[in-house]
């Protein structure tokens, strides 16, 4: 199958000979041990990396040439130098990679294709981009095989607008090419805008349709475990948005209104009520949206439309409130290109973090990843000037430091910074979002906290 991993190939192989993959890879000689999971569960996503000699054996094993093979297989030929410089020269060697660091993002295939086109409902794991996971013929949202635990697909019959979207995507990719932009870059921006979205949503008391598919793609009902549910449901959920939002930053008459909302040549502050925001929220089914994203500062989405009025005012911008490809701007003023702190974990990061806060008990050390990146900040400069000030305490105070740092707390000149601080972290670390009832998932048994990051 086009786009599948090299070992997923294998293991479709062994199963031709009636074997376990695990005997087949004893035609190769390994340099280094399959990559597993924290958990110790092996990885889905594991990838093999074959030398010269190496890849005749599977060809040979196959029955299909090698051009066939390179042409089907991404990683095939890929980082054979490394591979090279182990063991005895002519013996067929292999080395076990992650499948995202050889090619890019790794999926599970649909089943049910495969079977069409195998004659078996085998498991195939293949390379595919976030806008490549809708299986339109049977409706199926492909997971990221990454993560440890995760259904291989997700059941759309119930979110029809998912399959509408993978369908509208290729409209929108279209244009970015023809435009001289990545259409992954696109994406890559509209996807971390919703997935921020995202992270507000459940204190939006008017939204109604994200928990309405949470439960479709669920099997009827995320109650059962909420966080883990949100986590692994995001990307089905949000891609109709997603691709909405993609179509909505790169519509020259967006741009337009966003210039206009700017002051165009007479700059002014954006306003809470601006037409781009108010039609944003419209393209995406909702109305009420406008104002919310409107003052959501500091985020991708703002970002975005800084680097388009910049470009416009500067002359950089291809036609008329278009937002250009980027070439030749630095990174603060290229529309497309996403800051490190706004891009959004992946499903696999977010589990990993959720598993460890779980296991921490309640114990409060991994209250960064429940925070937003400003909040982070404010507690962490607040905690920075407690601490300075705690030094300077050292010699001007009699008895011990924590003697001190209780003077300190209850009244002493600076205290206020320092109580500020452990009241932040508490209130992080002790108490839930509220979650208004409107914009909760029906069938939860309690509030529903926000998942870790």
């Amino acid at each position: 199958m086009s786009g599948e991993t090299t070992w997923s190939f294998v293991s479709r192989v062994a199963g031709c000979y009636g074997l376990d993959a695990d005997a087949l890879a004893g035609r190769w000689r390994w340099v280094n041990h399959r990559p597993r999971h924290g958990s110790g569960a092996r990885r889905a996503d594991a990838e093999t990396v074959l030398d010269t000699a190496g890849r005749q054996v599977l060809a040979q094993l196959c029955g299909v040439e090698e051009e066939v093979l390179a042409r089907a297989l991404p990683s095939w030929g890929r980082e054979e130098d490394e591979v090279a410089g182990w063991g005895t020269a002519g013996m067929p060697r292999g080395m076990w990679r992650v499948g995202g660091a050889v090619v890019g993002p790794v999926a599970f295939g649909c089943r049910l294709c495969a079977a069409r086109r195998t004659g078996g409902p085998v498991r195939v794991v293949r390379y595919a981009a976030r806008w490549e996971r809708v299986c339109v013929r049977h409706t199926r949202w492909s997971s990221d095989a990454d993560a440890d635990g995760v259904p291989e697909h997700l059941e759309l019959h119930e979110v029809p607008e998912a399959v509408r979207a993978q369908r509208r995507w290729a409209g929108v990719a279209r244009r970015a090419v023809r435009a001289g932009v990545d259409p992954g870059e696109v994406f890559g921006v509209a996807w971390a805008v919703v997935c921020r979205w995202w992270e507000s949503a459940l204190l939006w008391e008017r939204e109604e349709v994200w928990p309405r598919r949470l439960h479709a793609v669920a099997g009827g009902d995320a109650g059962g475990d909420f966080e883990w549910w949100r986590v692994v449901g995001r990307d089905a959920v949000t891609f109709p948005e997603v691709v909405a939002v993609a179509d909505a930053l790169f519509d020259p008459a967006m741009a337009e209104r966003l210039w206009r909302d700017s002051g165009a040549e007479r700059p002014r502050m954006l306003p809470a009520d601006g037409v781009f925001c108010r039609e944003l929220g419209e393209r995406v089914g909702r109305a009420w949206l406008g104002p919310l994203i409107a003052v959501d500062y500091g985020g991708p989405l703002i970002a975005w439309m800084g680097a388009v009025i910049r470009g416009r005012r500067d002359g950089a911008g291809q036609g008329p409130g278009v937002a250009g490809s980027g070439v030749g701007l630095g990174w603060v003023d290229d529309p497309w290109r996403v800051r490190q702190e706004d891009r959004p974990a992946t499903t696999a990061a977010l589990l990993r973090s959720l598993s460890k806060e779980r296991k921490a008990g309640g114990s409060g050390t991994l209250w960064r990843s429940t925070v937003s990146a400003e909040e982070r900040a404010l507690i962490g400069e607040l905690v920075g000037e407690a601490e300075e000030q705690l030094v300077g305490l050292r010699g001007a105070q009699t008895g011990s430091t924590a003697d001190a740092a209780r003077r300190y707390g209850r009244g002493d000149p600076g205290g206020r910074v320092f109580r500020r601080s452990v009241r932040l972290a508490e209130d992080v670390g002790s108490s839930d979002p509220p979650v208004p009832a409107a914009g909760a998932v029906p069938g939860c048994t309690s509030p529903p906290a926000r998942h870790a990051m």
